[in-house]
């Protein structure tokens, strides 16, 4: 008779989610699902409401990246009102946002996933977490990390307003400048940031790549797919987390779309399955052929690695060589100015690491920059063009926030696509096929579980973030079965 192995709660993450495993007679993965049973609702919430409240509406969808909506919202409502930002606002706001990447990208790495790394996937569940790590790897480092999320935090207060959920972003700009004393303790924390960044690469390389079992699992096949990559590049093709052009790459790494996130719509549509809440958005022109990779297929992913897929090379210096030594690592060449890119998902907690250096070098950048302290810092928006589209990515993934107005500015309209969104049927993917590499028959214990947990865990997903629809279009459903596990009948309920 056929099993089902439940991994409920999923762990690990923000939000709430779980895996359902079914087997056949001979213990083999029959299918896997991964399952997202929470709702937030927020695109309709907010219909109905002032579009300028946007950027502190949006901000409460997550607590652990607020600063990713904030910008993205205050991004559509400078094209809502048809207002740009002065050069100064702009670089406040990137300014902002690199200190928020360089806190995010640590939490992943030493709290969330880099536990399966630093203590090992087999260990007991207690201890593969933050104060596991800590254990394992000296109380110093324990002390750097929460040392480097309290610095970016006090530059996101000063910056923002508040450490959680800011209030700086608004139409046409910032809502204060930046002071010199300020700046100079920003560009002080941004050098620490370098040097921890450094370190953590480093960590990673003694930890991970230099033990034959986690590099093996990093290079293996368990968690390889070969999809579409999405990702935000600058005028000459480089990464950049605020603003650019979205760059779509085939699995071979040949260009597939080049856009202004504005024409998001046009090549971004959204598939929907009756047993989760969350949305699996797909490549238009290749439409929704289900869960498989390929050429062929419209699934696309939009990750750190992801980013570094798409990006021909990063804008910072130290940053750039790890980028170098990365593709090197897998043997990729270079096709037409950008690397060939890396299935290897897992590889996905190292790309992370990079971009972690990048920010930080980019945050240094922006904190020495003449410009950074000018004064004008808001233009004032004098009309209303109804319809306002921001983008920027975020640590998940590229983050879409589309706005629609009466004349008035009250929101008749609001679709956001967030990272984990993007990024839903590339992980249900990698759920199922690491159930099938891994579990043969019944010897099926924790650490075995784990590394199938490992497969959305190395997204990084923010269920919360990514499940807006309402009403749902998850039913009820009631299946009734003989003691034979046949259907006999089954209730479904729509409400």
């Amino acid at each position: 008779m056929s099993r089902r192995i439940s991994i409920d709660p999923i762990t690990r993450l923000e939000g709430h989610g779980k895996i359902e495993i079914f087997l056949d007679d001979q213990g083999e993965v029959a299918n896997a699902y991964l399952q997202v049973p929470e709702l937030r609702g927020f695109e309709q919430f907010c219909r109905g409401r002032a579009a300028e409240e946007m950027p502190v509406i949006t901000n409460r969808i997550c607590g652990v990246c607020p600063e990713a909506h904030h910008m993205a919202s205050a991004k559509a409502l400078d094209q809502l009102f048809g207002v740009d930002p002065p050069v100064a606002a702009k670089k406040l706001r990137e300014l902002f946002y690199m200190a928020f990447f360089v806190t995010d990208h640590t939490t992943h790495f030493y709290a969330l996933g880099g536990p399966d790394f630093v203590v090992g996937p087999d260990a007991p569940p207690a201890e593969r977490n933050i104060l596991g790590v800590v254990r394992k790897v000296g109380l110093d480092v324990g002390k750097q990390v929460i040392e480097c999320r309290a610095r970016n935090h006090r530059v996101i207060k000063t910056l923002g307003g508040r450490e959680i959920h800011p209030v700086a972003g608004q139409p046409g700009g910032w809502s204060k400048p930046l002071a010199e004393a300020e700046r100079q303790q920003i560009e002080e924390i941004a050098r620490q940031n370098i040097e921890f960044a450094l370190f953590s690469l480093n960590l990673f390389d003694t930890i991970v790549l230099a033990h034959p079992a986690y590099r093996e699992m990093i290079e293996g096949d368990t968690y390889v797919h070969r999809t579409y990559y999405m990702g935000t590049v600058d005028g000459n093709n480089r990464l950049n987390f605020y603003d650019g052009r979205i760059r779509v790459i085939d699995p071979e790494g040949g260009a597939f779309l080049d856009y202004h996130p504005s024409d998001y719509a046009s090549h971004i549509a959204e598939h929907v399955e009756p047993w989760t809440y969350m949305k699996f958005p797909y490549l238009r022109e290749k439409g929704w052929k289900g869960f498989v990779d390929g050429i062929d297929s419209g699934v696309y992913c939009a990750t750190p690695l992801s980013r570094l897929n798409v990006s021909d090379s990063l804008a910072t210096p130290r940053a750039q060589e790890q980028f170098e030594r990365f593709f090197a690592t897998f043997g990729k060449k270079k096709i037409g100015g950008r690397y060939e890119p890396v299935h290897h998902r897992m590889a996905t907690h190292w790309a992370r690491l990079i971009e972690l250096l990048y920010a930080a070098e980019r945050m240094l950048e922006l904190a020495t920059d003449p410009e950074i302290t000018c004064p004008e810092v808001r233009n004032l928006p004098t009309g209303i063009t109804g319809e306002g589209i921001g983008s920027v990515e975020a640590p998940r993934g590229t983050l879409t926030h589309h706005y629609c107005t009466d004349d008035r500015g009250i929101l008749t309209k609001v679709n956001l696509i967030v990272g984990t969104t993007n990024n839903h049927a590339a992980m249900c993917m990698s759920v199922r096929k690491a159930a099938e590499q891994l579990i043969h028959g019944d010897q099926v214990g924790p650490g075995l579980l784990n590394r199938i947990e490992m497969a959305f865990r190395l997204y990084d997903p923010c269920m919360s973030c990514a499940t807006h629809s309402l009403p749902g279009t998850m039913p009820l459903i009631v299946n009734i079965r003989n003691s034979k596990a046949e259907l006999m009948r089954s209730i479904r309920r729509e409400e």
